[in-house]
């Protein structure tokens, strides 16, 4: 297996979301040197993995600061959402070059340690916010550079996700969903659909959130989920959940724009992001697949909606060439291929020491949102004021979109 040009990672936490970049890493410009969790069968597992795909077997710890001695060339960090932060911090003052997975923050306080220590240290930092790279999400992100949105006033987007299995599962399989929802009622997870939007706005680079406020419905969907499952019934049967089970969120811009999230995991649906960007000359949806142009296809009084579902793919030429020439392979290795597409460039940012374009900035600003929004629902819905983490910089920060996007000039 040839090694030489290849990034050495350091994989900390071995658990649903580790496994999943697992095949994404060793797929791409990548080796996995060192391996990391607090399970020791979680390590075996994952040694085992790797050396049946003709990879030279890991070192494995469950002290990530025993990775940190074997100075890899960058970190992942795919572990629970409380250790991001600690283990963060603790690579950037090593000078090791860390990414974080997604996933929100319940003490501002923890935003400003990730940014105090950038900018003392300077050593690199990505925010693994895979949706950001998405085919879709990159779509309407084109279709707004190149004018056919206009002037973008709204945009909304959701996490809407059944995951009722998933957090009471977290009794056998240790995820960390379970204590989290029963112990914070916020928009605990609003990177998904937050962190599209913010690049299409430009947050942090010539424009920013100034307020948040947030409300949640009661918390009713998780009881009756266990009270009708054998597994879980007597075992989680006084269990009080906290979470609420449909949390809205709204922020306000600088610049005027207005941003709508839901959080909706714990009542049967199925998945969907809904991220939607609207313009004066028009407006993408993901969850019909559409664009509607103020360009005399539809007629925008008297048409039903179904006229325009999956109509997407008639803009194709829209897309970044990541996603014109991806394989089904990469397709099929997580989420539809956004993850391929997102580490393929990581491990470009990391060898050709270029700026990261979802950066420290970027990451406080988003987590935040869990924090702000869980102070705006405890104090009866009021508005929340969004620290500036930039302190000012965003002023004169350029935009920086995550792939090269074509202009298409159209006669």
């Amino acid at each position: 297996m040839e090694t030489k040009e290849k990034v050495k990672v350091g994989l900390i936490g071995l658990g649903q979301r580790g496994n999943g970049l697992l095949p994404n890493i060793l797929n791409n410009d990548a080796l996995i040197t060192c391996i990391c969790d607090k399970f020791e069968d979680r390590i075996a597992k994952i040694k085992k993995i790797i050396k049946d795909k003709g990879f030279e077997e890991p070192f494995g710890t469950t002290s990530y600061l025993d990775v940190l001695d074997k100075k890899p060339d960058c970190l992942i960090v795919a572990t629970s959402w409380n250790s991001h932060v600690e283990v963060a911090l603790a690579a950037m003052d090593r000078g090791i070059p860390v990414a974080i997975e997604v996933g929100g923050t319940h003490n501002i306080a923890d935003c400003w340690k990730l940014i105090d220590t950038y900018e003392k240290t300077k050593t690199p930092f990505f925010f693994l916010e895979n949706c950001c790279y998405g085919k879709d999400e990159m779509l309407a992100t084109s279709l707004a550079r190149n004018g056919l949105l206009g002037e973008i006033v709204y945009c909304q987007g959701a996490y809407s996700h059944d995951l009722r299995e998933e957090i009471a599962g977290g009794i056998d399989t240790h995820h960390y969903r379970l204590e989290e929802y029963k112990n914070h009622n916020c928009e605990n997870y609003p990177t998904h659909e937050l962190g599209p939007i913010a690049k299409v706005l430009n947050i942090n680079r010539g424009n920013r959130f100034l307020k948040v406020v947030s409300m949640s419905s009661k918390a009713c969907g998780m009881e009756e989920f266990i009270k009708k499952t054998p597994k879980y019934k007597d075992r989680l049967a006084n269990v009080k959940f906290k979470q609420g089970d449909v949390t809205t969120t709204m922020i306000e811009c600088e610049n005027g724009e207005t941003i709508l999230l839901k959080l909706d995991t714990t009542l049967p649906h199925l998945y969907d992001r809904n991220f939607t960007v609207c313009g004066t000359e028009g407006v993408y949806c993901q969850t019909t697949k559409s664009v509607v142009l103020d360009d005399g296809r539809y007629d925008h009084e008297k048409d039903p909606i179904e006229k325009s579902f999956l109509n997407q793919k008639d803009y194709d030429e829209y897309l970044p060439e990541d996603w014109k020439g991806i394989t089904q392979e990469q397709i099929d290795a997580g989420h539809g291929g956004m993850d391929f597409v997102m580490l393929k460039h990581f491990f470009k940012y990391i060898k050709n020491k270029e700026e990261m374009p979802i950066d420290i900035y970027d990451a406080a600003a988003w987590m935040s949102v869990t924090s702000l929004s869980e102070e705006s629902i405890a104090k009866g819905s009021i508005p929340i004021e969004c620290p500036d983490f930039t302190r000012g910089k965003y002023k004169n920060r350029k935009p920086l979109d995550v792939l090269s996007l074509p202009t298409i000039v159209k006669k």
